[in-house]
């Protein structure tokens, strides 16, 4: 069977208002105008430091000298926010209970912090549907840079892995990787779709399982068997990077509540 892995805001779950009341925690705090959701969404994707850094620099208050402190009191209003505000896309549960009732490795590769992660996923009753957890403050490294991927595929230790996800980052993150990727076309995503370079791309969740197939049976065909020749290959640079990394992780496999 193969791995498959997901990213999660954008496209497992719509988290975009539970992100933009917490922003509006700290701009209400700085006396800056609110965010709207739309703006919100087009700041996602870097992780939480980039979020705000972007909220920021639109007021005209992004100020280097006091952005590490403003950081961390985003990251604990972060920290606070219900799960149950993080409303998953429709179908998204019963296809990655679909997938791992056939036999698939499910992994989750996030730049969300851990703890708003977490707390999302115990909201939705998802701490037994994946196998292997990356957050985006686990590793020495986020997406785009490959490390957390890899770190997520290494864990899993399937041969032919996938990654779903819903942007640029995601699809950058893939290619530094050469895992293939698949394009969810209803997240995040801030340019067409005919910019991406995907192995495959959808809008219905419930179709996710024979697109995956597809994938899959695409690299059978072409090299004969499934390898992603990052993962048989690693450098000794890349494995000392995800040792520093394994040793500030918090979590490994299945999340518990």
């Amino acid at each position: 069977m193969s791995a498959v892995v997901f990213d999660l805001d954008g496209t497992l779950i719509d988290s975009v208002a539970a992100v933009c009341d917490v922003a509006n925690m700290l701009m209400n705090e700085l006396a800056l105008p609110p965010l709207n959701v739309e703006e919100a969404r087009v700041y996602i994707g870097n992780g939480a430091g980039k979020f705000l850094e972007r909220a920021l620099s639109a007021r005209g208050a992004l100020q280097p000298d006091t952005h590490a402190a403003r950081l961390q009191r985003f990251l604990a209003h972060y920290a606070q926010a219900p799960g149950e505000a993080n409303g998953p896309y429709p179908g998204a549960e019963t296809t990655l209970r679909r997938l791992a009732a056939a036999g698939h490795a499910i992994g989750l590769c996030t730049n969300k912090p851990l703890t708003p992660t977490q707390i999302a996923i115990n909201a939705l009753g998802w701490t037994d549907l994946f196998d292997v957890v990356i957050a985006g403050d686990m590793l020495e490294h986020r997406k785009p840079h490959p490390q957390p991927l890899l770190e997520v595929a290494r864990r899993l230790g399937q041969k032919a892995v996938i990654y779903v996800g819903d942007s640029k980052v995601d699809e950058a993150t893939a290619k530094a990787a050469r895992i293939p990727f698949v394009l969810y076309k209803e997240g995040y995503r801030t340019v067409a779709v005919d910019q991406f370079e995907a192995a495959a791309t959808f809008s219905d969740f419930n179709k996710l399982p024979d697109v995956l197939g597809r994938v899959v049976a695409g690299l059978w065909t072409v090299t004969g068997e499934v390898a992603n020749s990052r993962l048989a290959s690693r450098s000794q640079k890349e494995e000392a990077s995800l040792s520093r990394g394994r040793l500030q992780a918090t979590a490994g496999s299945r999340i518990s509540r």
